[in-house]
């Protein structure tokens, strides 16, 4: 079955990004109004098959220096049909990131998708830092 991979905003289901998303262990309890927001301000990709989507993901960039690529998913019954590596091939391909300099993302148990297009743990993640802010209630 051929896919076909959009970042026409206009294409994507909202209601299966959010309903998705906010289940899952990376993004769990975004509201609704987080996602659009978060959609709008990335280079969004949708994944299609028959005009359904299945599939979806994100990066935030500057276009030059740094991508981060941010919650990939295929929904589960179109998972183990290679659509998610023809995902990420298709963003690292994207003719708007070709300048990208650094490419980064998290994952906690797709390792393994990730390594067939290149990706592999950083050399010395000592250097990296972070901040995570609590929402509050």
């Amino acid at each position: 079955m051929s896919i076909v991979i959009s970042t026409d905003i206009k294409k994507l289901d909202l209601d299966l990004i959010y309903l998705f998303l906010t289940n899952s262990y990376w993004a769990k309890g975004r509201t609704r109004e987080e996602v659009v927001k978060s959609i709008n301000n990335s280079l969004s990709f949708g994944v299609f098959i028959n005009n359904k989507q299945i599939g979806f993901a994100r990066v935030l960039t500057d276009y030059c220096v740094f991508g981060y690529i941010m919650d990939v998913f295929i929904i589960q019954e179109y998972r183990g049909k290679g659509y998610a590596r023809q995902l990420l091939e298709s963003i690292l391909e994207h003719p708007d990131l070709q300048k990208i300099q650094r490419w980064m993302l998290a994952t906690k148990d797709a390792h393994e998708l990730y390594k067939q297009v290149g990706f592999e743990p950083i050399p010395d993640p000592s250097m990296l830092m972070g901040k995570l802010i609590k929402k509050k209630k």
